[in-house]
């Protein structure tokens, strides 16, 4: 049996059950409700903040998880990699909304949209507002999967010098140089801009040091919409109230939904987004394109998954 606890719309409901008539399909919109049906699932079709070690122990039939995100920080890893069950999620498929957020987002600092829109809503005709080009800046990219390829494709529109760093620091299409990330602290010296599409990690919570932001140039931008914990807050904070850096656009925090008392939202050079870089209409459909590949695969009982996670490691 084949166990939804993402909710998803009566005609992509009809659309599996039509493409694999062969299958067993419970649909249901929350993991409240699906918990009844759990151990007689054999797969498991989630959004991955859903699952706990407790209701993993009421699978026990369950054989795949397949993650219709692909955030893994908060699914109890070590116990599924115990059953050795298989997972695959929908890494990539963000690619898209989340390039063209960074875009947008850096194209709001540079062209000053916070100032004009104030200007706009205070009928105040000013034209000394300072404004900047993208054209040309160097880009640094940590992450250099699918999201941040993307990012550097769309960047070569403006003329940007693309850096991209990665564990391995394999060379990507797209980006003039890739560096492995213990190389990171040279290169910041000549970035304007980083970009984080950092995973949540052992290896990379609280990645950036304030060592790092001194060694910015202080006009650069920092772009988090990876992970909130790649960074510490206060960290941050004080690397922009001191000037290390020009600005900081964040989609991603420590502690979601962000507080309302905290300090970024009353930072001038701080510009808050509530974890929306990959939202898109397109979603459900591109993440169950590769759930019906893997169905496919799965039931054939070959190995070419798209998007297999190593679960020691979260991705």
């Amino acid at each position: 049996m084949i166990l939804f606890s993402a909710k998803l719309s009566s005609k992509h409901q009809t659309k599996l059950a039509q493409h694999f008539p062969d299958q067993h399909f419970r649909f249901h919109e929350t993991m409240n409700e699906a918990k009844k049906d759990l151990a007689e699932a054999e797969v498991l079709v989630t959004f991955g903040d859903d699952l706990t070690e407790s209701l993993l122990k009421k699978a026990e039939k369950l054989k795949w998880i397949m993650v219709l995100s692909a955030g893994m920080d908060q699914m109890p890893l070590d116990a599924i990699g115990k059953r050795n069950i298989l997972v695959t999620n929908a890494r990539g498929i963000h690619k898209t909304p989340m390039s063209e957020y960074v875009i947008s987002m850096l194209l709001q600092v540079y062209r000053q949209a916070k100032t004009l829109i104030h200007n706009e809503e205070s009928h105040h005709w000013d034209k000394g507002v300072h404004m900047q080009e993208l054209t040309g800046k160097t880009m640094l990219i940590a992450g250099a999967g699918a999201i941040g390829q993307e990012v550097a494709r769309l960047a070569k529109a403006f003329q940007m010098k693309t850096i991209g760093i990665s564990r391995s620091g394999k060379s990507v299409d797209y980006f003039d140089a890739n560096y492995p990330t213990a190389e990171l602290a040279k290169l910041l010296p000549e970035t304007d801009i980083v970009v984080s599409v950092l995973p949540s990690t052992p290896e990379t919570e609280h990645f950036y040091t304030y060592e790092h932001f001194q060694l910015l140039p202080n006009h650069a931008v920092f772009l988090n919409m990876g992970r909130g914990n790649a960074v510490d807050s206060d960290v941050l904070l004080q690397a922009v109230r001191q000037g290390e850096i020009a600005h900081a656009i964040l989609d991603v925090f420590e502690v979601e939904p962000l507080p309302e008392n905290h300090p970024f939202w009353r930072e001038e050079n701080i510009t808050v987004t509530p974890h929306l870089s990959g939202v898109s209409k397109q979603y459900i459909t591109r993440a169950l394109e590769i759930f019906d590949h893997n169905l496919q695969t799965y039931q054939k009982s070959e190995t070419d998954f798209i998007n297999k996670i190593d679960v020691t490691r979260g991705y």
